[in-house]
């Protein structure tokens, strides 16, 4: 271009550099919603009661991480039907929890639950043992 005989080259006043876009998801980050189920399942977890913890204890029965687990999800989806007292059954363990409480009342294995009659309750929930 010319100004007045003069030629003139346009240049930009700022050098363009190049930019690197950075990706929106991350694939090897676990998505939100994965997260965010994970941290809610965590900060809800079950209570044991003083009752199931001396029960559990006289029969030297212990519940890992694991165990904990199934069980946290099983009450959940328990909640999710509207049950409010319910029987668990954990392999060979019974266990009467409060759902509303998300609290184990008590727990009773092998031949104490034999014969048994369970009150007071209005669901059932059969955890597969993993």
């Amino acid at each position: 271009m010319e100004i007045k005989g003069i030629r003139v080259v346009p240049e930009p006043l700022i050098q363009q550099q190049q930019i690197k876009k950075k990706p929106l998801v991350n694939p090897t980050r676990e998505k939100f919603q994965d997260l965010l189920f994970r941290e809610l399942e965590s900060a809800v977890q079950v209570k044991i009661s003083s009752h199931a913890r001396q029960r559990l204890q006289e029969r030297d029965i212990m519940l890992n991480e694991r165990d904990m687990q199934n069980i946290t999800r099983a009450i959940n989806r328990a909640e999710s039907k509207g049950v409010r007292e319910s029987l668990l059954i954990y392999g060979d363990l019974a266990m009467v929890a409060s759902i509303k409480n998300r609290t184990i009342v008590t727990a009773m294995h092998g031949d104490d639950v034999e014969d048994r009659i369970f009150t007071n309750i209005d669901g059932a929930i059969i955890i597969k043992k993993q």
